[in-house]
């Protein structure tokens, strides 16, 4: 049995109605419906219906009911007020980006203390049909919203795999979203045969942790990652010190490697407070033996001043920004 995000192919609505008087017209919006051929039908207070009827029923809706008491979501995503629908429907132009591919990938280099290229974090970088560059935090709000947050993390990921081919005896760190993921065994084996067919030495690929502060759900990061682990793969957590409960998060899934937010880092030379933070973290990532890296690294005093407190990988604009072409 898969899980019911793999299978997804089409944004599917569902709009919630409370209220008396709301609910007193359901069966004739569920009748306007199917005389007009859109395939709705309804679950107790809830119509389950195909987009192409939405701004058919946005319209009745404004005109005969309380939109404070009526609901909407898209593939099992986070309840919204009804008068927000009409920007998830706008935002159909991320399904193109998607079914089409239209993406590409960027390396931006990590270094270990003498400079010297130790991996590469592998970054998405995506466009409409006419060439317009679209920002990720753009197109993961979008997928959010359409529910299609599993989908393009699916892209994304194997697009990566892909990419990472070309780095040889390099690491390849890999960004996902955790909450993106139903079932493991099944959201991840489609990455586990890409990597297998590309011939590729699995202790290359790093699964990084994105959004940390965002993880609500320990025990299913945990299987997460116990599932990259006994296929040979390793894991970082991104953005550390972001956030809440992210220290213990540290001891909890003790990733390989442990990334040093850049709000620490940038400055830490001459900042106190960001001195206390990043000695704290390195600490804790040498109790639990994951390696730390710190990221967002642009002036070298703080790269010096990290490198001398005990960091031991790098990543930043010092060393390199992120380009369609590999530096070896």
């Amino acid at each position: 049995m898969t899980c019911k995000s793999c299978l997804i192919d089409e944004v599917k609505y569902e709009i919630k109605i409370d209220g008396e008087e709301n609910s007193s017209v359901i069966d004739d919006v569920i009748d306007h419906l199917k005389r007009n051929n859109f395939n709705a039908y309804l679950e107790s207070n809830i119509i389950i219906m195909e987009e192409k009827g939405v701004n058919d029923l946005f319209d009745f809706f404004s005109d005969h009911m309380s939109l404070l008491k009526v609901f909407f979501r898209t593939n099992d995503g986070e309840w919204s007020p009804l008068s927000e629908i009409k920007e998830v429907y706008n935002m159909q132009w991320i399904d193109e980006v998607i079914e089409k591919e239209h993406l590409t990938c960027y390396f931006q280099p990590i270094v270990n203390r003498e400079e010297e290229i130790f991996g590469y974090e592998i970054l998405s970088r995506f466009h409409k049909e006419d060439g317009t560059l679209i920002y990720p935090n753009i197109i993961f709000d979008a997928a959010r919203k359409r529910g299609r947050l599993y989908a393009l993390d699916k892209l994304c990921r194997m697009t990566a795999v892909r990419y990472a081919a070309d780095i040889n005896d390099k690491k390849a760190f890999i960004n996902f979203l955790p909450t993106s993921i139903y079932s493991p065994e099944f959201c991840l084996r489609s990455t586990v045969k890409l990597a297998n067919q590309l011939k590729m030495d699995p202790s290359q690929l790093v699964f990084e942790v994105v959004e940390t502060e965002k993880v609500d759900d320990i025990e299913h990061l945990k299987k997460i990652l116990s599932y990259y682990k006994e296929k040979g793969f390793e894991y970082a957590l991104d953005d550390v010190g972001e956030g809440y409960n992210t220290f213990k998060m540290l001891e909890d899934i003790s990733p390989q490697y442990m990334k040093l937010d850049m709000q620490y880092v940038q400055g830490v030379a001459e900042n106190l407070e960001k001195q206390e933070i990043a000695k704290m973290f390195l600490q804790k990532a040498v109790e639990i033996g994951s390696i730390p890296l710190a990221e967002g690294v642009e002036e070298r005093n703080d790269f010096e001043w990290l490198k001398q407190l005990g960091y031991a990988l790098f990543q930043g604009y010092l060393f390199g920004k992120p380009s369609p072409n590999l530096k070896q």
